[in-house]
């Protein structure tokens, strides 16, 4: 599948990893590139050129982690905001109280990367494949 087939990884990998954050009882928070068409922050928060959005339910009100865009309502020193960040623009997301979580990859002019690896030369052999580029079932019995 190429890159402009389907919907991207991003915001599957970016739910999935606010669910498990937030199941083991940590804070997700997201690194987002506010210089990106479409962010709706607080400009005020925003440091050299990012800014650190807290994602858990306590501090949220109607979290939606789209395929385009995350929105929700927050309140930065006691304004609310309603928040809206391109899925594109968000860098990475972890957990505060551990660090741990996943980064975005990036490319070098700053948009992102494709979602997709990209595809061996149709015909190249390869791991499970013959000569001729076609791939060969790789079974096994398991008794």
């Amino acid at each position: 599948m190429a890159p402009t087939d389907g919907i991207p990884q991003r915001p599957y990998l970016l739910r999935a990893m606010h669910a498990w954050i937030t199941d083991n009882g940590h804070t997700p928070h997201v690194v987002v590139d506010a210089a990106v068409d479409g962010v709706v922050v607080p400009s005020q928060y925003v440091q050299d050129g990012k800014v650190v959005l807290n994602l858990s339910h306590n501090a949220v009100s109607g979290l939606d982690i789209g395929n385009e865009q995350v929105t929700f309502q927050a309140r930065f020193s006691g304004t609310a905001w309603a928040v809206a960040v391109p899925v594109h623009a968000v860098l990475g997301i972890y957990a505060r109280e551990t660090g741990r979580g996943m980064i975005f990859p990036q490319d070098e002019d700053g948009s992102p990367e494709p979602e997709t690896p990209p595809r061996a030369p149709a015909g190249a052999p390869g791991e499970g494949t013959s000569a001729g580029g076609t791939r060969r079932p790789n079974l096994k019995v398991v008794k």
